[in-house]
């Protein structure tokens, strides 16, 4: 198709653009960033010793220091020296990560990193850098999107500490964000991000189970399945619009009426999500992801991260369960070809239990 021919052309254009100046640049700002954290960092026990913290911060600081240790000694998860210490920000999020895409495509622009590899997004440490390369991207033509992210893992490289931006979530799902990032210190293939995210969702549901069955607060399971239902269900709501945006963009309609049927399919799915939320009684957790453009940008962060989770619990019941037998199964899983893996896990026939969340 000609479409698919000129769509190429662009995100080879887009990667030519990028000049050795503007890579330094974004070195030293991501560089300068993470110091400011590790510069900022307050040993835990020692402001748990003070009587003047708050007690609200105080007790989530001590719920993260009992989930890492579960993590390490009932879910043999590495921990090392992470989340032993803490970093108030002045800011609402940890960084934010900037996503392109061509006005006609639903294929991101990537950006490849040493170590971590290719990433379809380019996160910056101030919200008006990351805003003013935003633009950047948008005067060459590009559909845009900016993303605050709360926290982020440097994958081994250095401990990571406990952000204030995460402080505030329930705590169940403080633990589980303990448990999901230890898990990427196990199994992290750098280029294959649906295996990382996977595994590390499978790890975490797991460790949630066995953390709130030890608290007797097994009943907030229902509830932490029933976040991740909803998150599944609007990925797969917005992957099947994005196809719909694929096929459109795919055809030869000249590009006035292309850019018309593109603002109409946006509206369509501001309108299917309403009911959407009706399924959900009510539940309004996607509504900020709604008020925005719904451009093609914004259409690619919402990835399939987690399709081979359920292939994974059926490792994992295959393995009775047995997390170290399980992370040695995810070894040899990665040390295959990707397409030997690919028809591995493939192969599998999935039990209910493996389906399950």
């Amino acid at each position: 198709m000609a479409h698919a021919a000129a769509r190429t052309a662009v995100l080879i254009t887009a990667a030519l653009t990028l000049s050795a100046c503007d890579s330094m640049a974004w070195y030293l700002q991501a560089a300068q960033g993470h110091l400011a954290i590790v510069t900022s960092r307050q040993d835990m026990d020692a402001l748990l010793s003070d009587p003047e913290l708050a007690p609200v911060l105080a007790a989530k600081l001590q719920l993260v220091l009992e989930a890492r240790e579960f993590a390490e000694s009932e879910l043999m998860l590495p921990a090392g020296g992470n989340y032993l210490e803490f970093v108030q920000l002045d800011r609402e999020h940890a960084v934010w990560n900037v996503f392109a895409a061509p006005e006609f495509s639903v294929e991101p622009v990537t950006w490849c990193y040493p170590v971590a590899g290719c990433a379809a997004y380019r996160g910056y440490f101030s919200e008006s850098d990351a805003q003013a390369y935003a633009g950047e991207l948008e005067a060459q033509g590009f559909d845009v999107y900016v993303g605050g992210i709360d926290a982020y893992s440097t994958l081994g490289w250095f401990d990571d500490a406990l952000l204030s931006t995460v402080v505030g979530r329930p705590d169940h799902q403080l633990a589980a964000l303990i448990f999901h990032e230890l898990a990427h210190q196990v199994t992290y293939v750098p280029d294959d991000t649906t295996l990382s995210e996977s595994f590390a969702t499978v790890v975490e549901m797991e460790g949630l189970r066995r953390w709130l069955e030890t608290r007797s607060q097994s009943e907030l399971l229902d509830e932490a399945r029933a976040d991740a239902e909803r998150r599944g269900r609007f990925v797969e709501f917005v992957s099947g619009f994005r196809d719909r945006f694929e096929e459109l963009y795919d055809s030869e309609m000249s590009e006035a009426d292309m850019r018309r049927e593109k603002a109409g399919l946006q509206q369509r799915m501001r309108a299917e999500y309403e009911a959407l939320k009706v399924e959900w009684g009510g539940n309004n957790g996607y509504d900020g992801w709604f008020s925005r453009s719904l451009n093609n940008a914004q259409l690619t962060t919402v990835g399939s991260y987690n399709d081979l989770a359920p292939q994974l619990r059926e490792i994992l019941r295959q393995a009775g369960n047995d997390l170290s037998a399980f992370y040695e199964r995810m070894r040899e899983l990665t040390r295959m070809s990707p397409e030997n893996r690919e028809i591995y896990l493939d192969s599998l026939e999935l039990s209910d239990q493996a389906g399950g969340g």
